[in-house]
């Protein structure tokens, strides 16, 4: 009898935490719409399996506008049905002032940094992670602009507008999170999805490095609430680390 009692306690015990855990994780998914999580990532994969197909179809002058412009539609169709706004570009003058000064800080400290690190691998025999894209023909003003205006407009528009954007929708609704926290849980996914998406298109897990570009991206963001400060990192850093290779090479 005494053993049986006490395996019930036990037992009684054991359920317990069972029994106030499960209402607490409960009522917090309530609070999250899962209908906003399904579309961000149905949206974010099947745009990533569809560029991924071009690029193995063939790279050609259509196929490089027609991936800017995959993104940038992915983006807004859905945002349009569901009633939504996108995040602003941010052309004031207030805000591209605040978006140069913080660009302008962070690019100081980073791609000195950046070109070092190329400069020790090559000093070592070994390749460059990122395989670079230089401009053919030396047309590098076309080139610029391609890289400012295509992708690192629609990228951004994407990954911080869309993804960033829901995803920030989906923390805020977590009201459990410390607000810190649900910002860094928003920079970090999206910046997740970010390097997945190049790491699945180019097909080299090197391609992961994006991760930390796409980390300040998503903090720019953040800092400013306009894609205008991302959008100038973005066109940055794929210059300067094209710029470095060709002086490094």
């Amino acid at each position: 009898m005494k053993a049986d009692s006490l395996s019930s306690k036990l037992s009684v015990a054991h359920s317990l935490p069972n029994a106030i855990l499960a209402p607490f994780f409960k009522d917090r998914l309530k609070q999250l719409d899962m209908s906003l999580l399904t579309e961000t990532a149905l949206v974010t994969i099947a745009s990533i399996l569809v560029i991924k197909l071009i690029y193995q179809a063939s790279i050609t002058p259509a196929a490089w506008f027609a991936v800017p412009a995959i993104w940038v539609s992915a983006a807004i169709i859905p945002t349009a049905i569901k009633g939504r706004k996108l995040a602003a570009i941010g052309l004031t003058i207030k805000k591209l002032k605040q978006a140069l000064l913080l660009v302008c800080a962070i690019s100081v400290v980073l791609f000195p940094a950046m070109f070092f690190g190329l400069w020790v691998l090559g000093s070592y025999g070994l390749e460059m992670p990122l395989r670079p894209v230089p401009p053919k023909n030396q047309d590098w003003f076309c080139w610029l602009f391609y890289q400012f205006m295509y992708i690192a407009v629609a990228e951004e528009v994407f990954f911080r507008a869309y993804v960033q954007r829901n995803i920030q929708r989906l923390t805020n609704a977590a009201t459990w999170l410390r607000p810190s926290l649900q910002q860094w849980l928003s920079i970090s996914i999206s910046a997740g999805c970010f390097a997945a998406a190049h790491i699945i298109v180019q097909g080299q897990i090197t391609s992961a490095l994006t991760f930390l570009p796409a980390l300040i991206c998503g903090w720019l963001f953040v800092k400013t609430r306009v894609l205008i400060a991302p959008i100038l990192f973005h066109g940055l850093a794929n210059t300067c680390y094209c710029v470095i290779a060709a002086v490094l090479a």
